[in-house]
């Protein structure tokens, strides 16, 4: 990190406090409030925290405030004047997250406080307001008053917010993302059911397609599987009039996932994966094409159909490895998720024992906080392979870790993969190993839908 970028930092944490009308004394007892709002005390005076702040914004030498401050710092910073959470571009919790970048912070940090920031929203029950700045709640207010005042910085902020709940994916209980995302829900209904301007029709219901499809996920992850299919049949409209078939394709493939889990048998879910497949072989994105490739490949070693198995698979692979610069959807799926097939695949029609090895490559991979309910899901699978290796203490001790990733996130699947596993560990169910994977689920059932 340079001098320059120090400079910048400090430059930019003492704008926020002068835009606040703050003098040094004034933020060290703002400080000081908001640690005994937090139930975090701290055992100094207002002379020794404003002489911490003095150093942060140094002319000379700013420094970076230490773990302690950025935690009270970013409580402080991310309400408002009005005492409302703000959490979006333009608020002074962003600026504090800019100033804290240049002062040397990590992205990883970073990205940790924010994570924080959005589990206060919902649990003060703050929602899309608390992930706009301030100028854009009020966009969005006079948008929904008078629809053709919609424009597009006000879309951007919604695909922006939208963004910011499908990054928590992983970090925050299912049910929590769902009350963040039901006012984006709701407010991309009422705009469409708006006269909004010509020119915004399409990138809205871009946002709206975007939208039903993760919500239509979380009714299905929080047991609502009613709602979460009108959610995709909602979604499935809106992409179908965007004009780009792979669109849908990602809400088929999204539908597909719910439905093996939550309809008997494979006969829904792979009318929708070949749906998919033929909209992804449409054009567009090579890796969705991938995806839909390698959850067909899954359909079909469960329905033990090897062959159609291996070519499917050997289809995805093709995908992607394929160039995919420029691809408008390049993240969706990596080879890392495409191990992870391979191994289901394996477990079905195959060795058990390549599959494990498939499950544990893919694990190593998935370490991203976005990637954690698919390698708990990932895990589970795994243990199964060590099952039908006869390693059934090792295939427990795996487990433990999925029943933690289970209880934080409340994942649906995860949920079932276990119970799966559970009882593929009958004969040995006398063993301490097994009483004490018992007793782990016991504890936590409440929070993994009874497993």
């Amino acid at each position: 990190m340079s001098t320059h970028d120090k400079l910048v930092g400090g430059a930019t944490l003492k704008r926020l406090r002068l835009a606040r009308g703050w003098s040094l004394a004034d933020t060290a007892r703002a400080i000081i409030d908001t640690a005994a709002r937090l139930r975090q005390p701290l055992d100094c005076s207002v002379a020794s925290v404003q002489r911490s702040v003095a150093r942060w914004e140094s002319s000379k030498a700013p420094i970076l405030p230490s773990e302690r401050y950025h935690l009270l710092l970013a409580h402080l910073y991310a309400r408002g004047t009005d005492g409302q959470v703000s959490l979006g571009a333009g608020s002074d919790f962003a600026e504090l997250l800019e100033a804290l970048r240049f002062l040397g912070d990590s992205e990883r940090r970073l990205g940790e406080l924010r994570t924080l920031l959005v589990r206060t929203a919902t649990d003060t029950g703050g929602g899309l307001l608390a992930l706009l700045g301030p100028p854009m709640q009020g966009a969005l207010s006079a948008a929904l008053a008078d629809p053709s005042r919609l424009d597009e910085e006000l879309v951007a902020a919604l695909h922006g917010a939208l963004s910011d709940v499908n990054s928590q994916v992983g970090s925050i209980p299912f049910v929590r993302l769902q009350l963040l995302l039901a006012p984006i829900i709701e407010s991309c209904r009422r705009l469409l059911d708006a006269p909004v301007p010509d020119a915004f029709v399409l990138d809205l219901r871009s946002v709206a397609a975007q939208a039903y499809t993760l919500a239509g996920r979380f009714a299905f992850e929080t047991r609502d599987d009613e709602a979460s299919r009108a959610l995709y049949a909602a979604a499935t409209d809106a992409a179908s009039a965007l004009g780009a078939p792979w669109r849908r394709a990602v809400v088929h493939l999204s539908h597909a996932l719910v439905t093996l889990y939550s309809t008997p048998g494979l006969d829904v879910a792979k009318a929708l994966v070949d749906a998919a497949v033929r909209d992804a072989q449409a054009g567009g994105s090579v890796t969705v094409r991938a995806r839909a490739h390698a959850l067909q490949a899954e359909i079909a070693a469960r329905a033990g159909k090897k062959k159609h198995a291996q070519t499917a698979l050997a289809l995805a692979w093709y995908d992607i490895d394929s160039d995919r610069h420029g691809d408008p959807s390049p993240g969706a799926f990596s080879p890392a998720h495409l191990r992870g097939f391979e191994g289901v695949a394996s477990l079905y029609i195959g060795d058990p024992s390549e599959a494990h090895d498939y499950f544990a490559r893919a694990a190593e991979s998935l370490v991203a906080p976005r990637e954690r309910v698919q390698r708990a899901i990932v895990s589970t699978d795994q243990a199964l392979a060590r099952i039908r290796l006869d390693d059934p203490r090792s295939a427990a001790a795996l487990l433990h870790e999925c029943i933690d990733a289970a209880s934080e996130t409340g994942g649906r699947v995860v949920a079932i993969r276990l119970r799966r596993a559970r009882r593929d560990l009958g004969r040995w169910r006398r063993e301490d190993f097994v009483a004490d994977l018992d007793d782990h689920l016991f504890r936590v059932a409440w929070r993994v839908g009874g497993v």
